[in-house]
C-alpha cells in the first residue's frame, strides 16, 4: 500500500520511526528546566512589571508547546509537526531570557526576542504536516526569519536595547530605535498576510469542528500578536502597564492553540474508538450499502460515497455496479484508495478534513477490508449483470437489424432478380417459336440475372456462416487477408479443430476489426495472430494505423464484444492515438 499523487492511500502507518522514549524525556526535562530558569530569571529581574505573572502567561507558551510537540511527535513521527511545536516552546524560552540582570542571557534573550512570533506564524502555516507546502507559505517565513533575527541583530550592533548589550559596536541608539520601529511594522504585515492565509484555509471547504477550532485559534493567534507589534511601534498603549497588559493577553492567546491541538488528537482519539463499533457492525456482513452507512458513521461523515475498483473492467463503479470516476484533486472531496494484496479494492469520497486524521482512515479502512472485498465482488456482480443485460439488448438490436438487411437486400436483388427473370421467361415462352432471334437474346438475359442472383445469394449466405470455415480457422483467416485492401500478414498457431462457435467468434472479430482497418486505421500493414493455450484460444489483430480507436462508441466494435463475452470471452482494445490499434479477443474453448 502506497501514497500517490492526486489521492490518498490507506497504508501501514509511514516508515518514519517514533523517537526513542530517552529522547523525549531528554526533551521533557530539557522544557522543564527552561521554564524552571525562566521562572527563576523573572523573580529576580529588576526590569520585569509584575514578575509572577511575566513568568506564568511566559511559561504558559512554553509548557504548552512543548506538551503538545512532545505528543505530537510520539504520536505522528511522520509529521514535522511535533519537532516544530517544541521548537516553538523552546523559542519563548530564549526569548525569556532577556529579563535576566546578566548581560549574557539579556543579550541572548533580546537577541531572540521576536523570533517567538514568526514560530508560531510558521508553525500554524505548516499545519498538519509541519512542511510549508505552498510558495507564499515559505516566502512569509523566510521574510519573517530574516527581519526576526537579522534585522534585530543589525539594531543590536547599533547600540539598542540599553548598556547590557554585549553586541553593541557603535552608539546609533536613535537608528537602532527607528530599524526595530520597521521591523515591528514589517512583521505586522507578514502576520497579518499569515491570517488572511489561514482565513482563505477556513472558507475553503466546510472543517471539522477540531480542526476548525484549531484554525481559528491559530488566526486569532496571528491577528493579537499582529495588534501588540502594531502598539509597540506607533506607542498606542500609554505605559508600561498597558503594554504589559496586551502582551500578556497575547500570549494566553497564543498558548491556546496547543490546546486546541491537543483536543482534535483527543476526537481522532475518541472517533477511532469508534472502530470497536464498526467491527460489531461488519459481524453481520452488511449489504454495500450498509456497509457504506456504517462507514460514515465511523468516520463521522455522513457526505462519504465508497466506490469500488473493478479489475475486469479497469473502472470504478458505484454500489448499482455502474462506472464512475474519482473526484479530481484539490476540489471540495477528497479520495482515499484502499489497497489490498492483489491491488485497489475500495475507495472513500469524503470530507478534506479527515485526511488530517491519517490513523482515523487507515483503522476503519483495516477494519472493514474483508466487508469490503465481499462488497466488491457484490459489485462485481451488479456490474456483470448490468453489462449482461446492456450485451442482452444489443444482441436483440442487432438481431433485428440483421434480419431487416437480409429482408432488403433479398427483397432489392435476388427477389427483383427473380421476378425479372420469371417475366422473361414468360416472354420467351410466347416468342420462342414466332422469333428465335429474339428468344436467345431473352435467354442469354435470363442466365446472366441468373448467375447475378445466384452470387448475391452466396454473398448473403457467407455472412450468414462462412463456407470456408468448413476447412478451419487458419484457411478462413488465409481468405479474410487476401479480401483485405490493407496488406495482411496470417499467422495461426493452433492444432486441429476448436469448437465451431469459437472459430465462429474467431473468424467475426478478425473479418470486423480488418474492414475498420480499412475503413478507419490508415494503415500500411496489419497482422492476424490466432493461437491457442490450454483452454483458451486468442487472436490478436494488430495495425500500424493512426490509432485512437473507442470501442465504448459506435456498434461495431461494442457488437464483437458482445459476441465474444457471450462465450464468456474477453474483447481488449487498446488504440492509443498515434500509436495503431490492437484487437485480442480471449475465448474458452473447452468442449
Amino acid at each position: 500500500m502506497a501514497a500517490a499523487a492526486g489521492v490518498a492511500h490507506t497504508s501501514d502507518p509511514p516508515g518514519a520511526r517514533a523517537p526513542r522514549p530517552a529522547v523525549l524525556w531528554t526533551i521533557a526535562a530539557a522544557g522543564a528546566a527552561a521554564i524552571a530558569i525562566s521562572v527563576a530569571l523573572a523573580l529576580t529581574s529588576d526590569h520585569v512589571a509584575d514578575p509572577p505573572l511575566h513568568a506564568a502567561f511566559i511559561n504558559w507558551g512554553t509548557l504548552g508547546y512543548v506538551s503538545a510537540g512532545l505528543f505530537a511527535w510520539w504520536r505522528r513521527p511522520e509529521s514535522r509537526f511535533g519537532p516544530l511545536m517544541l521548537a516553538a516552546g523552546f523559542a519563548v524560552f530564549l526569548s525569556s531570557l532577556s529579563s535576566a540582570n546578566a548581560a549574557l542571557p539579556y543579550t541572548v534573550g533580546i537577541a531572540f526576542d521576536l523570533l517567538p512570533a514568526v514560530v508560531f506564524l510558521h508553525v500554524f502555516l505548516a499545519f498538519p504536516s509541519g512542511r510549508l507546502e505552498r510558495r507564499l507559505d515559505r516566502v512569509l517565513v523566510g521574510t519573517g526569519y530574516t527581519i526576526a533575527l537579522g534585522a534585530q541583530l543589525a539594531g543590536m550592533a547599533l547600540d539598542g536595547f540599553g548598556p547590557d548589550n554585549l553586541l553593541a559596536l557603535t552608539a546609533e541608539a536613535e537608528t537602532a530605535y527607528d530599524l526595530l520601529r520597521a521591523q515591528l511594522f514589517a512583521l505586522t504585515a507578514i502576520l497579518l498576510t499569515g491570517l488572511g492565509v489561514l482565513v482563505g484555509r477556513r472558507r475553503s471547504g466546510p472543517l471539522r469542528r477540531p480542526l476548525a477550532l484549531l484554525i481559528d485559534s491559530f488566526a486569532l493567534g496571528l491577528l493579537m500578536l499582529a495588534a501588540l507589534f502594531t502598539s509597540a511601534a506607533l506607542g498606542l498603549i500609554s505605559g508600561q502597564l498597558g503594554f504589559e497588559i496586551l502582551r500578556r493577553a497575547t500570549f494566553f492567546v497564543i498558548g491556546l492553540a496547543p490546546l486546541a491541538f491537543l483536543v482534535g488528537l483527543l476526537h481522532a482519539r475518541l472517533a477511532r474508538s469508534a472502530v470497536a463499533d464498526l467491527l460489531v457492525e461488519l459481524r453481520a456482513d452488511p449489504a454495500p450499502a450498509g456497509l457504506r452507512d456504517a462507514l460514515a458513521r465511523a468516520l463521522r461523515d455522513p457526505s462519504l460515497v465508497l466506490v469500488y475498483w473493478l479489475p475486469e473492467y479497469g473502472s470504478w463503479a458505484d454500489l448499482d455496479g455502474r462506472p464512475t470516476d474519482l473526484p479530481a484533486g484539490g476540489g471540495d472531496r477528497a479520495t482515499t484508495v484502499i489497497d489490498g494484496p492483489q491491488g485497489h479494492v475500495a475507495a472513500l469520497v469524503h470530507d478534506p478534513s479527515l485526511v488530517d486524521e491519517p490513523e482515523l482512515l487507515r483503522a476503519v479502512a483495516a477494519a472493514a477490508a474483508i466487508a469490503l472485498e465481499n462488497a466488491r465482488l457484490n459489485v462485481e456482480l451488479r456490474a456483470r449483470l448490468e453489462e449482461l443485460r446492456g450485451s442482452r439488448a444489443r444482441i436483440v438490436e442487432a438481431g433485428d437489424v440483421e434480419r431487416r438487411r437480409l429482408e432488403r437486400d433479398l427483397h432489392d436483388g435476388a427477389q427483383q432478380r427473380m421476378v425479372a427473370v420469371a417475366l422473361q421467361l414468360r416472354l420467351l415462352q410466347s416468342r420462342i417459336r414466332e422469333d428465335p432471334v429474339a428468344a436467345e437474346q431473352l435467354a442469354t438475359t435470363a442466365t446472366e440475372e441468373l448467375a447475378l442472383s445466384l452470387s448475391e445469394l452466396r454473398e448473403l449466405a457467407r455472412g450468414i456462416h462462412p463456407a470456408v470455415l468448413e476447412h478451419g480457422l487458419a484457411p478462413a483467416l488465409q481468405a479474410l487477408a487476401r479480401r483485405s485492401p490493407v496488406p495482411a500478414t496470417v499467422s495461426c498457431d493452433i492444432r486441429g479443430r476448436l469448437p465451431e462457435r469459437v472459430e465462429f467468434a474467431a473468424y467475426f472479430v478478425a473479418s470486423e476489426a480488418l474492414a475498420n482497418v480499412a475503413k478507419y486505421a490508415h494503415a500500411s500493414a496489419v497482422t492476424v495472430r490466432a493461437w491457442q493455450a490450454g483452454r483458451t484460444a486468442t487472436i490478436e489483430i494488430a495495425d500500424d494505423g493512426v490509432g485512437g480507436a473507442d470501442d465504448t462508441r459506435g456498434s461495431g466494435l461494442r457488437g464483437l464484444a458482445d459476441r465474444v463475452e457471450a462465450l464468456d470471452g474477453r474483447l481488449r482494445v487498446v488504440s492509443p492515438p498515434g500509436e495503431g490499434t490492437v484487437v485480442t479477443a480471449e475465448l474458452p474453448c473447452a468442449s
